[in-house]
């Protein structure tokens, strides 16, 4: 940037700091030149004249009061047009030849075009020139057609058009930074949201993997602590399914983590998501700790693989469910799993015949999923501060899907979900 566009700049942004003194500035400018024109004669056979006639006083102080009233021109724009206008008529009414009053008229009837309606500008304009252009023909002494008439004509049609063009473009430019503007705030809160749902998969992802893991192990410990003594065979049985819940714990967190780094970190692990396939490893778990589940799945579920977004959410539900009877359904639960791919749809149901008591199994803690139905509540809420449901919930929600989970009629907990096997589940949409 040069220095004049440099000092250009720097005046253009003081100026709009300061507006009354920028146009007492371009008032006292239009004062010069309306008293410099007041001494030229446009009468002469010669053509103008400098020098060859001088203002009379009141001429002097009409001028001055017009310069005067444009420092206010953005403050009150109609007023100081009416000002201004109205001291060009008395000029024109008693001073013949006229000192050049109209020009303070141009800039206000200009400052109007700017800062009003377009109706507002061309009524305003039409009636000014009119009337300005009118009193001065019948005034004049020479012929109504003279060049000084004209000019008051011309001068005011073009402050009209030009105060008009600036305005147009000022709401152009304004409508152009609002929609740049408004599609940055689009963008910005698009990728707050996409931030958030990655956050909340991700910890949903983590709660199941904690919740299931660790109330293994919890319940492993509890038995190997209650048979050290007296059967050591089968305390290390169950140390051995403690340490290989833990280790099945920590890949799978070291693979939700991964997710997280950043693109100059090492590489990520590469093992696929759980799904259904892994799901009789997941069932292995449970018995080992002690639950019964008895497993059955259709014949096109077995052959057809489901989409990555639902087979993730299937193992989950599975998993968050069979936890949750663990942990809420007493020692001598039991628990069904079924998975049944019908059409574009494929159901999961968890059934149990838990007793619901809301009783700790080998001091596993109760409160971990507790956000059935308002209706239907969780057997196992005894203080409402858990995530797992609402993780199952969300999870069925984002792919379109359905899910219920409440007591059974005669005992026991229900929990069937829905899910939509269709394009949409096959991107992976929302997961």
């Amino acid at each position: 940037m040069s220095r004049i566009e440099s000092a250009y700049t720097r005046t253009r942004s003081w100026a709009r700091a300061h507006p009354l003194a920028s146009d007492g500035a371009l008032a006292a400018a239009v004062l010069a030149c309306m008293i410099f024109g007041s001494f030229t004669d446009h009468g002469s056979p010669e053509g103008p004249t400098f020098g060859t006639r001088t203002p009379d006083p009141v001429s002097v102080l009409l001028m001055v009061l017009s310069g005067a009233a444009l420092v206010f021109r953005r403050r009150a724009p109609m007023p100081v047009l009416f000002c201004t206008a109205g001291l060009t008529l008395l000029e024109l009414l008693l001073a013949q030849p006229p000192a050049p009053l109209v020009l303070s008229a141009v800039i206000a009837l200009y400052t109007v075009g700017s800062r009003t309606d377009r109706p507002t500008t061309w009524r305003v304009g039409v009636a000014t020139m009119s009337v300005l252009t009118a009193v001065a023909m019948i005034l004049s002494p020479g012929p109504w057609y003279a060049q000084e008439n004209l000019s008051i004509f011309a001068w005011t049609g073009m402050a009209s058009a030009a105060g008009d063009a600036v305005r147009s473009r000022r709401a152009f430019v304004g409508a152009i930074r609002e929609r740049a503007e408004r599609a940055e705030r689009t963008r910005e809160e698009e990728a707050r949201r996409r931030v958030a749902e990655e956050r909340l998969r991700i910890a949903r992802d983590l709660h199941d993997v904690v919740a299931h893991h660790i109330a293994l192990v919890n319940v492993q410990a509890g038995v190997a602590s209650h048979v050290m003594d007296k059967r050591p065979d089968q305390a290390k049985e169950a140390l051995a399914h403690v340490r290989e819940a833990g280790r099945s714990a920590l890949s799978e967190l070291r693979a939700t983590v991964g997710l997280l780094r950043q693109s100059g970190d090492p590489a990520a692990p590469t093992e696929p998501a759980p799904g259904l396939a892994h799901l009789d490893r997941l069932l292995d778990t449970f018995r080992n700790a002690g639950l019964p589940v008895e497993f059955a799945m259709n014949g096109r579920a077995h052959t057809q693989r489901l989409p990555a977004a639902a087979d993730l959410a299937a193992y989950r539900i599975i998993q968050e469910a069979l936890t949750n009877v663990r942990k809420h359904g007493g020692p001598t639960a039991r628990a069904e799993v079924s998975v049944v791919h019908l059409g574009a749809t494929v159901e999961i149901t968890v059934l149990d015949n838990g007793g619901g008591t809301g009783a700790p199994v080998n001091g596993t803690d109760t409160g971990a999923d507790t956000d059935a139905d308002p209706g239907h509540p969780d057997p196992g809420a005894s203080d409402g501060g858990g995530h797992g449901l609402i993780g199952m919930r969300e999870r069925v929600t984002a792919l379109g899907g359905t899910l219920t989970a409440a007591p059974r009629y005669g005992g026991g907990f229900r929990t069937q979900a829905i899910l939509p096997v269709n394009d949409r589940t096959r991107q992976g949409k929302n997961a």
